[in-house]
């Protein structure tokens, strides 16, 4: 009664996605990885794959800052590719900065 019964999941099983499904979500994957490699610094490893969700497959992004935790990014809704990897490096930075003792220095 808690989503363990053979009938908890979708209705119609795991949705597949259509070979041009798939290659214009590895495109947008390729995009958002792109671009926020270009905007990161050395030093942050930017990893990017498809996953099966529960509504069907998905595409994530992920970076690991040098300092904190890894910090990922969905490709769903409206958002384009370039605001998906601004909001990431922004993620990434700010992860950083938090774990890196960098916000303990006095201001000059």
């Amino acid at each position: 009664m808690h989503g363990n019964t053979p009938h908890a999941g979708p209705e119609n099983g795991p949705t597949e996605l259509e070979p041009e499904e798939r290659r214009a979500l590895r495109s947008d994957l390729a995009a958002v990885t792109s671009e926020a490699r270009a905007l990161l610094p050395d030093g942050y490893l930017i990893g990017s794959e498809i996953v099966d969700g529960t509504d069907g497959p998905a595409g994530t992004v992920a970076v690991r800052p040098p300092a904190g935790a890894v910090v990922s990014v969905d490709l769903s809704g409206e958002a384009t590719t370039a605001e998906l990897a601004r909001y990431l490096v922004a993620a990434a930075a700010l992860e950083t900065k938090r774990n890196s003792g960098a916000g303990d220095l006095p201001a000059r």
